[in-house]
Formats: C-alpha cells, sequence, structure tokens
C-alpha cells in the first residue's frame, strides 16, 4: 500500500514562474548554472545550485554553500517571491516535449515505505552525494527537488488526473530547452481524497529518478523521529517531495559512454580482443538499430558491434542490460575497466546531447574511444527493481527533466 499525502506547497506567484524555474542541481555544472542564471535574480539556482554566487572554484561541499543556499532561500521567501499555500494541496505537473507528454502527481511520498521497499529503488546512492542533499535540506529546513517516481499505469488514476486538470492551469509556460511546464493546483478535498484511495491501492513504486534526494530524505526523517518524543508519523519530515508518473509516459534516453585509451593496446589489438565476445563491421549508423548492438567511434570511424548470444545471461535482469552487457564483455575484460563508479578513465554522455557529442570529445583527443548504446527500457527498470537487484552506475537518463521551484515542501 503506497501513501502519499498533500502538503502546503512554497510556489512562486504565476508572473514569476517562468523566472524561477530551473535545472535540477545534478544536470549542470556550476559553470554552466552561473552562465543560465545570469542577469535572472529569480532563478532557483540561486537555491539549488548557490554556489554560483560564491567565488569561482568555491569548493561544492563547503558550509558556505549551504549557508548561502539558505539566505537566498529565505529571501525568496521574505521578498515573497515564493509563498506557501493556505492549505494542503496536491499538485499536477504536465510536460510537453515535441510529441512527448508526460503527466506527473506531485505529493509527498512516504520515507517509511522508502524504508520498507514499498518504493523500490535500482541504484546505489554514493555516500558524498546523500550526505550534500541531506545537508541541503537540513540547512533549508526544505526539500526544493523532486523525485521522479513512477508506478505502473492505472486507467482509475489517469481519469483523477484529468480532473485535476479541468480547471484553468496555474503556470503555462516554456523553458529554453523547448519543454512546455503546466502546473495545476488540486485543492479539492474529495479529488484529494479520492486520489489518496487509488494510489492506496498500489503495491509498490518505483524511483525513476532521485536516489541521492529519497535517500537523504529519509535519513532526515530517522533522526527528526529519534529526536521527537511525540513523534506520530504524520509531520512533514516524514515525507519527501516527489512527482510520480505512470510508466507509459516515461522516456528514457541512452546513457553512452567515453574511455580515455585503449589500456596500453593499439587499435588492431582492441579489435582482435573485441572480435572475442562481438561480432563487429564499418558502419555509417552513430547509434544501435536494436538491444544488444552497439556503436563505437574511434579514428574517425563509426563501427556496428553485434552481441554474440553466449556473452550474457538473459534470465538475469541485470546481466541481460545493455549497460551490464558492455561492461561485462568489453568494459572491464578488454579496457580494464574494473569499477566504472570510480574509475577516472571512463566518462558519461547523456543520450540528449545525442552522438555529436561523443564525436567532439574523442576528435579532441581527451577521449580514444566512444560507445553509443540503446535506452534501458521501463520494464527493465521494474524487473531489476523487483528482484532487488542494483542497476550499473548511469543506466538511465530520464527527459524531460523535472524544473526545480515550482513547487517546494517544507519539513514543518
Amino acid at each position: 500500500m503506497a501513501r502519499i499525502e498533500p502538503f502546503r506547497g512554497l510556489r512562486p506567484s504565476r508572473d514569476l514562474a517562468e523566472k524561477i524555474a530551473a535545472p535540477p542541481y545534478d544536470v549542470l555544472s556550476s559553470e554552466e548554472a552561473r552562465e543560465l542564471a545570469a542577469g535572472n535574480p529569480y532563478s532557483f539556482l540561486h537555491v539549488g545550485k548557490p554556489e554560483i554566487d560564491l567565488p569561482a572554484g568555491t569548493d561544492l561541499y563547503d558550509a558556505a554553500v549551504y549557508a548561502k543556499g539558505k539566505e537566498n532561500f529565505s529571501r525568496f521567501i521574505k521578498e515573497k517571491i515564493l509563498l506557501q499555500d493556505e492549505k494542503k494541496c496536491f499538485y499536477i505537473y504536465k510536460q510537453i516535449w515535441g510529441e512527448h507528454v508526460q503527466i506527473g502527481l506531485v505529493a509527498g511520498a512516504s520515507c517509511q515505505d522508502y524504508q520498507d521497499d514499498v518504493i523500490k529503488k535500482h541504484e546505489l546512492t554514493r555516500e558524498d552525494k546523500e550526505k550534500d542533499r541531506q545537508r541541503h535540506i537540513e540547512t533549508l529546513n526544505a526539500q526544493t527537488g523532486p523525485v521522479f517516481l513512477t508506478y505502473k499505469q492505472r486507467e482509475s488514476i489517469d481519469h483523477l488526473i484529468e480532473q485535476g486538470m479541468a480547471k484553468s492551469p496555474d503556470y503555462d509556460f516554456s523553458t529554453f530547452d523547448g519543454v512546455h511546464h503546466i502546473f495545476f493546483v488540486v485543492d479539492d478535498k474529495d479529488l484529494v481524497a479520492a486520489i489518496q484511495g487509488e494510489f492506496r491501492s498500489l503495491d509498490v513504486l518505483y524511483v525513476a529518478d532521485g536516489h541521492h534526494r529519497s535517500a537523504a530524505a529519509t535519513k532526515i526523517k530517522a533522526k527528526r523521529q529519534s529526536e521527537n518524543p511525540a513523534h506520530t508519523g504524520d509531520e512533514e519530515y516524514n515525507f519527501f517531495l516527489a512527482v510520480i508518473f505512470p510508466h507509459k509516459q516515461m522516456k528514457i534516453l541512452p546513457y553512452n559512454r567515453l574511455v580515455k585509451d585503449l589500456n596500453g593496446m593499439c587499435k588492431a589489438e582492441f579489435f582482435g580482443l573485441l572480435a572475442d565476445r562481438f561480432e563487429y563491421e564499418e558502419t555509417e549508423w552513430k547509434v544501435p538499430a536494436a538491444p544488444q548492438e552497439f556503436c563505437l567511434y574511434i579514428e574517425g570511424k563509426w563501427y556496428r558491434l553485434q552481441t554474440k548470444p553466449e556473452s550474457f545471461d538473459a534470465s538475469d535482469a541485470v546481466a541481460a542490460l545493455d549497460v551490464s552487457i558492455l561492461q561485462n564483455n568489453l568494459l572491464d575484460p578488454v579496457l580494464g575497466i574494473k569499477n566504472p563508479r570510480t574509475d577516472k578513465r571512463i566518462d558519461f554522455v547523456g543520450g540528449i546531447r545525442g552522438t555529436a557529442e561523443l564525436e567532439k570529445k574523442v576528435d579532441s583527443g581527451k577521449f580514444k574511444v566512444a560507445f553509443s548504446l540503446s535506452a534501458t527500457t521501463i520494464e527493465q527498470l521494474f524487473a531489476v527493481a523487483d528482484a532487488g537487484k542494483i542497476m550499473p552506475p548511469k543506466s538511465t537518463w530520464f527527459e524531460p527533466k523535472l524544473k526545480d521551484g515550482l513547487v517546494s515542501h517544507l519539513l514543518d
């Protein structure tokens, strides 16, 4: 049974929403964020990436960064740039990106559900990134970046979401990345209760993106629970900010790979070892035509790699992922990338940047070889999470990204 709760969202006024909306903290470098926020004092990047208001080169984990985030957040509240709703609401967040449409429910998701695996995960978290989100949330006493959750689509929920969009939206604008954002407030008590009831009938939710944010929120919940002798389980700190989408609306792009060298080999030696696990041929194609295929770029040429069936276990939810096939058959045994989480010789490029980015980085000489992959499917994500297993790092890239700043969740 999945528990979700309405909350009194902290939101921008209608006329400022477009100026405030900002990319998530983890998809931009400090330099990119500083450039994007230039000339816009309302950008939520001043809260989500507050190092942009400190001297360049400031350590991202320096106490001054969190303090600046709190200062900017408090200023937004004091100057009424952000206003808190008077009653608890759900919110509906619709995004249109070209022909793709996704409609999510904004709610407080249960930290207890996260602990009890009602909310299933598919990634490991890094302690340094978890601590970073924990410090950010605790310093602001608010969750400002939503976790991206998904569930197996139900028509009964679809109908209720449609009801919530029957009135005029509170926000309706497009951003520089070509995404159209439409935001509704759901404050009707009966509709709120009906939505809660339908979600209560779900056995499971899944984290699509935001493992560090949900893990950090759950640690804060445990800490505050231990410090509160009157704890009831209904306090705001028991829930984390989430946008919950039906699985059929998920748009997953590939997460491509770059490697800096050939592990001491020349190109001929590299292809000699590669041939043990893959059939290959030179090609004009830059993206795979099907799963278990890969496109490789080296020295100005593209090659198509076809996995040999005996190279992986199709019955294993993790081993059957294309990212696993590439790692287990080429990156590790041939190129010596034992741990892609920590090895400095490998880099990752989200599919949103396209194959031109791969060519650019290899042609620059900074990398020797690039790999273009097929996207992981949402069904594969479910299979891994349901099996209680973990995907390799950088297995999924979800688009479009949820904007920060449209609604924040205060912890008391």
